[in-house]
């Protein structure tokens, strides 16, 4: 729309755009209003909007993802704000805690460092997907009233995986942030149920999934209303043997240019190792991340899973200090409390 559009002006677009069953996407901004046409291409393309009152220009969005698109925000990338935590934008989130919550102590003790270090929000699975069916599942019920304390005795939001639409209601009365794991990253029920609930989204990318698969994914949360998505890259399969995955941090740039969405990167599940993660931590912040997701435990050796790449607790300090200077790189500056 033009920067001299009145409302009136706007209101007629959409409604223009809603008489041929299309959905009206607005996003109005400081200086202009976007407003996404969604539906039927031929229908859209019929409307004649081009010499409508208030209308700039119209510019078709070649991509199937029209939501998730930079296209739809003009080249500008999105600002979530997560309980007062902004990210996107200049702003970098660090988000750390246990890979599962196995115990009062161990998730409060973690959670006091991360917060101590600087930390954005708290990790911390209640739900956990094993490729064996023996292996620990993770603590459920009993898991979410842990995080909830954690989050009452620190402030930090929670970050926590959702795997089944049944678990969504307890789920959202702790979550700030609802985790789509890799291997659910094509559960369009699941993601269309998290998209109608509201809650912000992370969504991991799956195993051997492309980057438009991944927007794809996003859409459908996109498309139920729901804006506050975040798109996660965590590692993918390849050829190579010596590491478990293979962390594409080429995906930052190539996902900033095709999406407005911020992209949080996961070190820890790539490497395997602890070791590696601080070294894919600072390639990830360095080369524009929007955020990170690691996982750390007071003693990783104890750990009832994925203990070989979690950071150790007493190092975590360090560690978070130095990403922090690498995202001051890449311009971006550490997320605090609004």
């Amino acid at each position: 729309m033009k920067q001299t559009a009145t409302a009136d002006e706007v209101q007629a677009v959409i409604e223009r755009i809603e008489s041929v069953g299309a959905k009206a996407h607005v996003s109005p901004g400081s200086e202009l209003t976007l407003i996404g046409a969604i539906g039927d291409r031929d229908h859209v393309a019929r409307l004649g909007l081009e010499g409508h009152a208030g209308v700039d220009q119209v510019v078709p969005i070649l991509k199937p993802y029209k939501l998730a698109s930079s296209q739809l925000r003009g080249g500008r990338g999105s600002t979530l704000s997560i309980a007062g935590r902004k990210v996107g934008g200049d702003h970098f989130a660090l988000i750390a805690g246990p890979c599962t919550v196995e115990s009062r102590d161990q998730l409060l003790s973690t959670a006091q460092v991360v917060k101590d270090a600087g930390a954005a929000m708290l990790r911390g699975g209640a739900y956990k997907p094993r490729t064996s069916p023996y292996s620990f599942q993770g603590l459920g019920q009993e898991g979410l009233r842990l995080l909830q304390e954690a989050k009452e005795a620190t402030g930090l939001p929670i970050v926590t995986e959702l795997m089944d639409v049944r678990d969504i209601e307890p789920l959202a009365e702790v979550a700030d942030v609802v985790q789509i794991g890799a291997r659910n990253m094509q559960n369009y029920t699941l993601l269309s149920e998290v998209g109608r609930s509201g809650l912000p989204v992370m969504i991991k990318r799956g195993l051997s999934s492309t980057l438009e698969e991944l927007l794809m994914s996003a859409e459908y949360v996109l498309k139920e209303g729901n804006e506050n998505v975040m798109l996660c890259e965590r590692g993918i399969r390849t050829f190579e043997t010596a590491y478990r995955f293979t962390l594409d941090i080429t995906a930052i740039p190539v996902l900033k240019e095709l999406s407005h969405l911020p992209v949080i990167v996961d070190p820890s599940h790539a490497p395997g190792r602890r070791d590696w993660v601080p070294s894919l931590s600072l390639a990830a912040a360095a080369a524009g991340a929007d955020g990170i997701i690691v996982e750390t435990h007071p003693d990783p050796d104890e750990a009832i899973c994925d203990g070989p790449q979690q950071l150790a607790a007493e190092d975590f300090a360090e560690y978070a200090q130095s990403v922090f200077r690498a995202a001051e790189l890449a311009g971006k500056g550490a997320s605090v409390p609004a």
